[in-house]
């Protein structure tokens, strides 16, 4: 392992700065700073920048593997790109994988009710069940399953945490910099070359958030994996062809 960087160790510092004062604080600064869906009341603008310091309160093994991974792969690019172009970098993935987050929320969340109404449910029932959790008539069962239903009330109220969706575009572009670096996950101790490992993790998380199966656990937010991958393929996969220089953004 290298040297830390000094953007690196400023950002994992205010991470974890703001990981023991969201437990300290509780549920104010979880509900005030973590992403809601773009449509529920507690969404505010800010959301999809704070979002990326607030970690799970309850697993301290989601911050550290997050900021493992922002030394591990970002301290590299800063020492090529540098700070400016680096923080562009980090926070432009972590704002792109907010986008499609609630992207794919407002999908599955707008399928279903359209589906809801169809079976009979009006508008004013599916208010009351985003709000109390119980809605119209339960006919509406023969046109739309239970689990649909409970995924639609968990997309619009679950907040999405972490700076997972910023660490994979860093990853993707650490992939594309130095593709015959050998990676390894920690249960399965085998050297992959990076342009190897990464797409086959990008290949997971698709699988888990088309079949809602995780192999490495449950309320994980696949789709912002995938969006700060994206978003970190094409701002890297950019400055590369076009060999941009890092004293432009100085």
């Amino acid at each position: 392992m290298g040297r830390i960087t000094d953007t690196v160790k400023a950002l994992i510092i205010i991470n974890v700065l703001v990981y023991i004062g969201s437990l300290l604080t509780g549920d104010v600064a979880y509900r005030l700073f973590s992403l809601y869906y773009f449509e529920n009341p507690n969404f505010k603008i800010w959301q999809p920048i704070t979002h990326m310091f607030m970690h799970d309160q309850s697993s301290f093994m989601h911050i550290l593997f997050n900021m493992f991974g922002l030394y591990m792969f970002g301290s590299p690019l800063e020492t090529i790109w540098g700070r400016n172009k680096f923080l562009f970098f980090y926070f432009s993935a972590g704002i792109g994988a907010a986008l499609i987050h609630n992207l794919v929320g407002y999908i599955q969340i707008h399928s279903t009710m359209d589906a809801l109404i169809s079976g009979g449910w009006s508008p004013l029932d599916i208010t009351n069940y985003f709000e109390t959790g119980s809605g119209g008539s339960t006919a509406v069962l023969d046109f739309v399953s239970k689990e649909k239903i409970d995924s639609m009330y968990a997309a619009f109220h679950t907040p999405a945490v972490g700076a997972s969706g910023a660490i994979y575009g860093v990853l993707v572009a650490f992939g594309l910099m130095y593709p015959n670096m050998e990676l390894m996950l920690i249960f399965l101790p085998i050297p992959i070359k990076a342009k190897y490992f990464i797409p086959g993790l990008l290949l997971l998380d698709l699988f888990s958030g088309l079949t809602g199966f995780s192999l490495f656990g449950q309320n994980i937010a696949n789709w912002a994996h995938l969006g700060g991958a994206l978003f970190g393929f094409i701002m890297a996969y950019y400055w590369k062809r076009n060999s941009m220089d890092k004293h432009r953004w100085n």
